[in-house]
């Protein structure tokens, strides 16, 4: 996940996953909820939202807009993506990027 980004492709499904590390479908659905409790798209979605707080964080990108990191990062809608970041941060991405920003001053 993190060397090959595959949770960049918005259409990413567990059995791409489990295809790659030729690991069966049931057995990486079952680890990922056990062993890291979360469902699937949850999973994917940390990624998402680390790569999508990485690109806020980046002062080279302060014109790059919500919208476009949300497509950069895998999202397909700008609901699920505001959904998905304030659930892991605990802020929508625009309270974050202006959180940065106030930091900085």
């Amino acid at each position: 996940m993190v060397d090959e980004k595959p949770f960049l492709d918005p259409a990413l499904t567990i059995q791409d996953i489990s295809k790659e590390m030729n690991v069966p479908v049931r057995e990486l659905s079952v680890l990922i909820n056990h062993q890291l409790g979360q469902h699937f798209y949850d999973f994917v979605n940390t990624y998402r939202i680390e790569n999508a707080m990485e690109i806020l964080k980046d002062p080279s990108k302060t014109k790059v807009t919500i919208l476009e990191i949300l497509y950069e990062v895998g999202f397909n809608s700008k609901s699920s993506f505001n959904t998905a970041f304030k659930k892991h941060t605990g802020n929508t991405p625009t309270e974050y990027r202006k959180s940065l920003q106030y930091k900085s001053l």
